[in-house]
């Protein structure tokens, strides 16, 4: 398969439409590390229908699309157009139509992959299958990438077999090969689901028949009860016209009573309106006896409410002649309290008075006494941290004296042991010489022996009292450098602890731009009051100011080259930061230190927008108004004396394992010694 262009937009690095012409001979890519080349292979690679975002080298397929920079935003698609050379007509049926084929993949950001052949949409399987017939494709082994000559080298008979598979052009049968036994698993897969279906269907028909033959009887039997119906409906219209003649019958009798009764009805009416005439009269005197009765009600109700009222009013003034009873005698009984508390009061008063004239002196007595008693707990202090360590070095020097008893008292045996010896030898001696010659050459020896005995003895005391001062020396200096080794472990908990304090800070929402920064020392109260907790916020990355991988961040901005100047007296922030990040530029600019309150509270009219003044105490004047006095917490400010500390623990551990480790080699020089003088 012979390539003639391959062109590229959007593709990783290749962010502006790049094309790249393969002319026919050997097409060749020379650069730098990093300056792409990898990408176009991957990029054929891709187009070809590679699936896997790993070989891509991505976490995902998305990543093959440009991701943007500092200074260019991030593409939301990205194309790879592949020219193939199709002369031969070698190309499946459906793309033979044309001599050259124009290969395309196409991929928006969170949407896939689409893939197109002279503009017409295709499947992946098909673009897959133009490739594999070439003998050729996304994971063909003639497509070498990094890495792929030392794997073909070490390749195992199984890979030997797909090289061997594509050099000879078959790969595209494999391909298809695979293809058609998925379809016949697929289809034999059918084929049973279908025979499944076949009983199901089987045993639903017969479910079917059996209710077909049930709704059969029910329709028989429902034309036989619509027959019993309409017999039964026959009969009842025929007893109904019985009814009806019978019915007619009554009728007729029933008027002749009425006529009869409307007769009777008629005489009755000439003597209801006879009585009628005399009845309003006496409806006159039942109404007048009745407002009379409801006159006479509503007096007597009138009285009786009236009864109740005052019988209600009496039991009250009886109430109220008991309260102010009982608030007399309470009256009484208070000011009766209130006569001996003043009476009290006058006492206490002049004792007080009396008390007063001798505060004066007891206060001074007081004084006085505190005053001893202060310099008798310091002299005391002083006597105990004196005898504290007269008392360790007594120890010490009980333990030499001690250990030196002990070496005399073995020396002594020994010296014992061997005088005895030797007398026993001069006895001996004594015994051998007989000649007066001889005795006096023994005696003559002897005298050099008592000589070289004498000169060994001082010469042992000499290396013992050395070794006396050599085990002080070691226990000494074994002494100091477990005491610098406790001082460390102390220092070094305290710098753990505050190590962990800010990692714990960072943890929260990535690094704080105050870890970034380095302060001259005094000034990081100024700076936690300039910033506050701006300063816990991070370091934005160029990704970050087109997203929102962090919420609260510090992007980095151009520098504004025309700034307001601060005012006369106020010094820039920014000379006393030794390291700051290039975001933090703007803010530090427009911040000034003042040499005290007076001089803030004076310029803080003038500052311009943006503008603020601060003072090394922590003292705030913003240009609108706002103003902060020191003492007010500030996390930031708290944050960098804890960094100044910590760095300052570093110094101070690095130069006390320094006097360790000086103390440690004394130490061991000292033991050397004392394990010389032993052995002399």
């Amino acid at each position: 398969m012979l390539f003639t262009r391959l062109r590229l937009t959007g593709f990783k690095s290749f962010v502006e439409p790049t094309e790249l012409v393969i002319a026919p001979g050997l097409t060749g890519v020379v650069g730098p590390n990093g300056c792409g080349k990898s990408n176009l292979v991957e990029a054929l690679r891709w187009v070809m229908g590679e699936n896997s975002a790993k070989r891509m080298r991505g976490g995902e397929m998305d990543d093959v699309i440009f991701g943007g920079t500092s200074d260019r935003p991030a593409r939301n698609l990205a194309e790879v157009v592949l020219g193939v050379d199709n002369t031969t007509r070698k190309a499946p049926a459906q793309f033979n139509d044309m001599t050259e084929l124009e290969v395309s993949r196409r991929i928006e950001r969170g949407e896939g992959s689409a893939y197109k052949v002279n503009g017409r949409e295709v499947r992946a399987r098909d673009v897959q299958l133009l490739f594999a017939d070439a003998a050729t494709g996304a994971h063909s082994p003639s497509l070498v990438s990094q890495g792929r000559v030392g794997a073909l080298i070490a390749a195992k008979p199984a890979d030997r077999r797909a090289i061997l598979e594509d050099a000879a052009g078959i790969a595209g049968l494999y391909s298809r090969r695979h293809e058609a036994e998925l379809r016949l698993r697929a289809a034999e897969a059918n084929l049973t689901r279908l025979e499944d279906v076949i009983v199901t269907l089987e045993a639903q028909a017969q479910t079917l028949k059996k209710q077909a033959r049930q709704a059969a009887r029910y329709r028989d039997i429902s034309d036989m009860i619509r027959k019993a119906e309409a017999v039964v409906l026959a009969l009842r219209w025929r007893a109904m016209l019985a009814a009806r003649e019978v019915a007619g019958q009554e009728l007729h009798a029933a008027e002749q009573q009425v006529a009869t009764t409307a007769g009777v009805a008629a005489e009755a009416s000439t003597v209801q309106a006879s009585a009628a005439a005399e009845l309003p009269p006496l409806r006159q005197a039942e109404a007048a006896a009745a407002a009379e009765l409801q006159r006479l009600a509503m007096a007597r109700n009138e009285l009786d409410g009236e009864e109740r009222r005052l019988e209600a009013q009496r039991r009250a003034l009886a109430e109220r002649m008991e309260q102010i009873a009982r608030d007399v005698e309470r009256e009484r009984g208070l000011a009766a309290d209130a006569s001996a508390a003043i009476a009290r009061l006058d006492a206490e008063r002049a004792e007080l008075e009396a008390g007063r004239s001798a505060e004066a002196a007891t206060r001074a007595q007081l004084k006085t006494a505190l005053d001893h008693a202060t310099a008798a707990a310091e002299a005391a202090e002083a006597d105990y941290s004196a005898l504290s360590q007269r008392m360790a070095a007594d120890e010490a020097r009980k333990v030499g004296l001690d250990r030196r008893i002990a070496e005399l008292g073995a020396r002594r045996a020994r010296l014992t042991n061997e005088l005895v010896g030797a007398g026993e030898q001069r006895a001996r001696i004594s015994a051998d010489l007989a000649s007066p010659e001889q005795l006096s050459l023994g005696e003559s020896t002897a005298e050099e022996a008592r000589r070289a005995l004498e000169s060994a003895r001082q010469q042992v005391e000499s290396a013992g009292e050395a070794r006396s001062r050599a085990v002080a020396l070691e226990a000494e200096a074994r002494e100091r450098r477990q005491a610098l080794e406790a001082e460390l472990a102390g220092l070094r908990a305290e710098a753990s602890a505050l190590a962990d304090v800010l990692a714990a800070g960072a943890a929260q929402a990535g690094e704080p731009i105050i870890d970034r920064m380095t302060v001259t020392t005094g000034y990081e109260t100024a700076l936690g009051a300039a910033l506050g907790d701006d300063l816990s916020a991070p370091l934005g990355t160029p990704d970050d100011t087109m997203g929102d991988s962090l919420a609260v961040r510090w992007d980095t901005l151009p520098e504004i080259q025309v700034l307001p100047a601060l005012p006369p007296g106020a010094t820039a922030l920014g000379q006393f930061i030794t390291t700051a990040p290039s975001a933090l530029t703007r803010r530090l600019r427009m911040i000034g230190v003042v040499a005290d309150v007076a001089t803030g509270r004076a310029l803080q009219p003038v500052l311009l927008p943006g503008q603020r003044l601060v003072t090394r105490a922590g003292d705030l004047w913003r240009w609108d108004g706002f103003t902060r006095l020191a003492g007010a917490p500030s996390a930031a400010a708290a944050r960098l004396t804890q960094r100044a500390r910590l760095t300052e623990l570093g110094d101070i551990i690095t130069r006390i394992e320094a006097t360790r480790d000086q103390a440690a080699g004394a130490a061991e020089a000292a033991k050397q010694r004392a394990a010389e003088t032993q052995a002399t």
